[in-house]
């Protein structure tokens, strides 16, 4: 059973990487299908989020399109709002029903995301917008242990806040900073267990995210269409989540 979750991990990281994102939340739902205890999934899944976008933000910086004076309002509030979302216990109906709707609405999302022209209007984002959205992202992201890139992506282009690479690199960077965050409220929340123990047994899932996440980076230069990818990757998720969905139902009713 173990060899299926670090394919499946593999797999996710590959076609998160591609398009711009870190998997947490799916991350989150493969565990919960694995019968992992919820209360490190969280912290397991930040750190595949580490791993899959540390690249991606590094690559971003050098070409240029990380617009770090644009996106430092939504960071300031995000990054206490990580910490914070990830020091609060919530219980595993909540975190399931959570981590549900995130993905059923991010694979929504990626399924009906139209293609974006670098060459669209950019329109400063108010400062007091920034830091609404910053904060509500950050929250959710340290709370259940996503990065929350997935959201933030369709907001900016709905701000027109900067061009498509621009706005990939921003989320890049958003997800690693607010992973940051939200995995050290989570190591303060779980000091009372043996977290580290319980997250060791389950290392392998590290390099496979490493290994997959370094090739999907990479699949933008190749003959597969981004489109293609992005519906793979959506198909993924809307799956994922009407299993977690499911699961969540037996759990309320």
């Amino acid at each position: 059973m173990i060899a299926v979750l670090i394919l499946s991990f593999f797999v996710t990281a590959l076609l998160y990487a591609s398009v711009g994102f870190g998997g947490g939340s799916t991350y989150n739902a493969l565990l919960v299908l694995h019968g992992a205890d919820y209360r490190i999934l969280p912290a397991i899944a930040l750190i595949c989020n580490i791993i899959v976008v540390s690249g991606g933000a590094w690559r971003f910086s050098r070409t240029g399109d990380l617009n770090w004076r644009g996106l430092a309002p939504f960071l300031m509030a995000s990054v206490p709002a990580a910490w914070m979302g990830g020091r609060i216990p919530i219980t595993e109906t909540v975190f399931i029903g959570v981590l549900g709707g995130s993905l059923l609405i991010a694979g929504a999302h990626l399924l009906l995301q139209r293609q974006r022209s670098n060459a669209e209007e950019v329109k400063p984002t108010p400062m007091a917008t920034a830091l609404t959205v910053g904060g509500g992202i950050g929250f959710l992201s340290g709370l259940v242990g996503i990065g929350g890139g997935i959201f933030l992506a369709p907001i900016l282009y709905f701000l027109h806040w900067g061009r498509a690479k621009e706005i990939a690199g921003a989320c890049s960077l958003f997800i690693l900073v607010n992973s940051l965050s939200g995995l050290t409220g989570q190591f303060m929340k779980l000091q009372s267990i043996d977290a580290i123990g319980m997250i060791q047994e389950y290392w392998l899932l590290f390099p496979a995210v490493l290994v997959g996440g370094q090739i999907g980076s990479r699949l933008s230069t190749t003959r597969l269409s981004p489109k293609t990818i992005k519906r793979l990757t959506a198909v993924l998720i809307l799956y994922v989540s009407v299993r977690l969905l499911l699961r969540w139902l037996g759990l309320v009713v």
